[in-house]
């Protein structure tokens, strides 16, 4: 039986590109980073703020977000959202991965390709 540890591991290399793929989605509508982390959270992502930020600022830098400051409340705060090319890559990430769930469900089922 595997270790609470092998699983945890396991798991989190699993979720770490859903997570790409879930911010993207999320960031149709323009959010904060706080705001996104606890969307996520609730919608089963679970990511802590360590993880986040330097992945909203690295898929920024790849040109998938765009962003921008609101500074018309008390506190400053950098909005994101999917940008153009952000919504290509996310069309061919959900396709992926779609490919891999009827994949995974032939071995389970025992149906060949």
């Amino acid at each position: 039986m595997a270790s609470d540890e092998v699983l945890r591991t396991h798991l989190q290399e699993l979720r770490r590109g859903t997570v790409v793929v879930a911010s993207l989605i999320a960031l149709r509508h323009p959010d904060y980073g706080y705001s996104l982390l606890q969307r996520l959270t609730g919608h089963g992502f679970p990511v802590d703020a360590n993880t986040l930020y330097p992945l909203l600022r690295r898929l920024e830098e790849q040109g998938l977000l765009t962003s921008e400051w609101n500074t018309e409340e008390s506190r400053p705060r950098k909005f994101y959202r999917t940008s153009d090319e952000g919504e290509s890559v996310l069309h061919r990430l959900l396709d992926d991965l779609a490919a891999v769930q009827t994949s995974l469900t032939g071995l389970i089922e025992g149906v060949e390709r």
